[in-house]
């Protein structure tokens, strides 16, 4: 059965994307799609930021990306030595709390300790943080222009000091259009699509509804999260699922459930 994830490929050690082999194990045939692109910006300022983490009690990521712009402060402004020396040992002396599995691995890579990367989404980690957290300084949170408010008011509420920067924009992937046409020329309509975050529905809706046509009614609208599967009803359109967290595991559970596919495949 064919299913389409609105991601880009993020291989592994197996060199395959996780996803692609978790849901081949349960009989379904993926296809990854990516529909954003993303453009680093205040980096400088963010540079100068982690070059202080005696201002800071911590750090926020809630995705992959808001950990790239770190690495590309580090390469840009030459800070690899110093954060191998000593930078990254005084951040290691305080809380690095991430959202999910992809974003906890990339920040391992850069030498910090994650903690919070099983909440699954913004909402259970404000939840952890606010458990945990008794810093009166601030935590750095570098986060996309499009962020959820979900995070920062939770922990506004309890009184946690936060300070967010934006470090990259999202926008429409340029070969959005081209890719999708391609798939449903050679492979036809998806028995099931997975929107991974409320920016991705956005940029990619509009194409899906005039491919799919009258078919759009039967395709079967998988969300990754809380604040995907918000999106999708703010549109009007019938979330069939919500995966627990945003796993492969979770994410072939959920797709499963909506296509009421039962037994092993």
């Amino acid at each position: 059965m064919k299913v389409l994830l609105l991601k880009d490929s993020k291989e592994d050690d197996s060199a395959q994307d996780p996803y692609i082999r978790e849901l081949a194990l349960h009989g379904l045939q993926a296809t990854l799609i990516p529909v954003l692109s993303f453009e680093f910006m205040s980096l400088s300022s963010l540079s100068e930021k982690l070059s202080h983490p005696e201002d800071y009690g911590g750090l926020i990521f809630t995705s992959p990306r808001a950990v790239e712009a770190v690495e590309l402060c580090l390469e840009k402004d030459n800070k690899t030595e110093v954060w191998e020396k000593s930078l990254k040992e005084n951040w290691n002396a305080k809380s690095v709390y991430v959202v999910g599995t992809a974003t906890a691995s990339l920040v391992g890579k850069i030498g910090l300790d994650a903690e919070g990367e099983h909440s699954g989404n913004a909402e259970k980690l404000g939840e952890y943080i606010c458990s945990r957290e008794s810093s009166a300084r601030p935590l750095l949170f570098p986060c996309g222009t499009l962020k959820g408010e979900i995070l920062p008011k939770m922990l506004k509420d309890k009184g946690i000091p936060m300070e967010t920067i934006s470090v990259y924009q999202t926008v429409p992937h340029p070969g959005i259009r081209e890719n999708l046409s391609s798939y449903y020329s050679k492979q036809g309509v998806p028995a099931s699509i997975t929107f991974f975050s409320p920016s991705g529905l956005k940029f990619s809706l509009k194409h899906i509804q005039e491919l799919s046509g009258e078919n759009m009614d039967h395709i079967k609208l998988i969300a990754i999260g809380p604040s995907t599967a918000r999106a999708l009803a703010a549109m009007g359109l019938p979330e069939s699922c919500t995966a627990e967290s945003p796993t492969p595991q979770a994410l072939a559970s959920a797709i499963r459930k909506a296509l009421q596919l039962h037994g092993c495949c």
